[in-house]
């Protein structure tokens, strides 16, 4: 089984991915006139907007946090160590890539997740790539195949990866039995799933800042400690990305490909640009101003925060630590816990064990919000169904705390790739859209006015929104 998974990550990651997410990304950024970079400067003043509360959804900088919950798990710290340990540093540099090109496709992606969305039964808003792929194509049964990789994804295979770093980390600093680990996970998983979308919303808006503060604060105060050292890792980085220090022993093509690679399967993983995971959040968010960008821009501070500032902490601590070569007898967290009690003793490891736990709690916490939004597109949100799904998750994090962390993560990878495919084509199709809300959005904005999207001004696309969602938009 390890051999037929490896072999199919070596076909999806070894061309078709890495080529699917580059030129989707730079397309994208050239579609949308360069907005990641365009505005950069304004992701304060965007953050702060997010803040303000609307009827009818959550507020997007709940959105953001819910996003970032998913993002920010266990890819932030074993998937960096993995990437470093099989691509070397120069993985980091490719992942930074990754985010920068991918925040066109999130943009790009959330801002149609915005712009399809629709209310549920009890008015709350609903959305993401299963509904654009509806409404924006006219293709249900894409939406149907998206959302079954997404159940199988997100209710299933991440969830093992989230809870087997745990265990682990746990094991190695606490020497918990991962049985325990395992039941604790499930229980306080439970308490907070059945409070529903908006209450999870409300917790991860307070979680998040405080477990991401935590890290980089440790990093920082890491780094500072060994600055005169910095100016040598960043050059290690991107020495390596190019294959400049095994230039020698003829080597270049073979490491830049294993560091490309490595790069980009653990950055989409952390960051999940392009994936369709992060829409299902962003659709849920009225966002403010009243116009489809607006949520596409904040949601491109989560891959920010994600790769370029959260990721890039794990790696400094790992490189300064010295743990910059492949040591396949230690998995990816206990290579983190190891660096950190390189610096702060036994300590470090008890540290870094309490920041996974937060990490991976966040992320299934989130993991599951994304999975019973899918159920509901596919009309399958019965009371029965909804609790199978969550007996379902709690078991599958059970078993992560059991499994063996190289299937785990080969089963993670594959099922990312297939999820990717679906909506990166999606999105490449609705491509003229996306411009559309890009340059509505900018026009606006260069006329100093608040942007406010109005369907009317767009014929063809209003006739495939769903009722009632903008009609209480101001009209310009």
């Amino acid at each position: 089984m390890p051999e037929f998974l490896s072999f199919m990550n070596e076909i999806l990651w070894g061309s078709v991915m890495i080529y699917l997410l580059l030129g989707a990304g730079a397309w994208f950024t050239w579609r949308t006139g360069y907005i990641q970079f365009r505005y950069l400067r304004h992701f304060p003043k965007s953050l702060k907007r997010s803040l303000s509360p609307q009827s009818g959804g959550l507020t997007a900088f709940q959105a953001l946090c819910t996003s970032l919950a998913a993002r920010v798990g266990s890819g932030n710290l074993a998937g960096v160590a993995i990437a470093i340990t099989a691509g070397g540093p120069g993985a980091v540099f490719w992942m930074w890539v990754s985010a920068i090109i991918g925040m066109a496709s999130s943009f790009a992606e959330c801002s149609l997740a915005q712009l399809y969305k629709e209310r549920d039964a009890s008015g709350q808003f609903r959305g993401g790539p299963a509904w654009y792929m509806s409404r924006g194509l006219g293709m249900r049964w894409m939406g149907v195949l998206f959302s079954v990789f997404l159940l199988l994804a997100y209710g299933l295979i991440f969830n093992t990866v989230q809870a087997n770093s745990v265990s682990n980390a746990m094991h190695f600093a606490f020497d918990l039995p991962k049985v325990v680990c395992g039941v604790g996970l499930m229980i306080f998983t439970l308490l907070v799933i059945v409070r529903g979308l908006r209450s999870v919303a409300k917790l991860m808006q307070w979680l998040v800042p405080i477990m991401a503060a935590l890290w980089m604060s440790a990093s920082v105060i890491i780094s500072l400690w060994h600055l005169n050292q910095i100016p040598m890792v960043i050059e290690t980085i991107i020495r390596s990305a190019f294959g400049w220090q095994e230039a020698a022993a003829g080597a270049v093509g073979y490491t830049i490909s294993q560091a490309l690679t490595s790069g980009f399967q653990r950055g989409m993983f952390s960051n999940e640009a392009g994936m369709g995971s992060t829409p299902n959040a962003a659709a849920a968010a009225a966002s403010w101003p009243p116009h489809p960008a607006a949520q596409g821009i904040v949601q491109m501070i989560g891959v920010l925060v994600d790769t370029l500032i959260i990721c890039t902490a794990t790696a400094m601590v790992l490189l300064l630590a010295g743990y910059d070569t492949a040591q396949t007898s230690v998995d990816g967290i206990q290579l983190v816990q190891k660096a950190m009690a390189y610096f702060a003793g036994r300590w470090g490891a008890e540290f870094v064990a309490a920041i996974v736990l937060l990490f991976a709690f966040s992320s299934i916490v989130a993991n599951y919000i994304y999975a019973e939004n899918n159920l509901i597109y596919l009309k399958l949100n019965s009371p029965r169904n909804v609790w199978l799904l969550r007996i379902t998750t709690l078991v599958m994090v059970m078993l992560g705390t059991m499994l063996s962390l190289p299937v785990v993560w080969q089963l993670a990878d594959i099922i990312m790739a297939l999820m990717a495919i679906t909506n990166l084509t999606a999105i490449l199709l609705l491509s003229p859209v996306v411009r559309i809300i890009a340059s509505d959005y900018l026009r606006q904005r260069k006329l100093g006015v608040k942007p406010v999207f109005d369907p009317a001004r767009y014929p063809e696309i209003e006739q495939q929104l769903a009722p009632g969602t903008w009609d209480d938009v101001p009209r310009q």
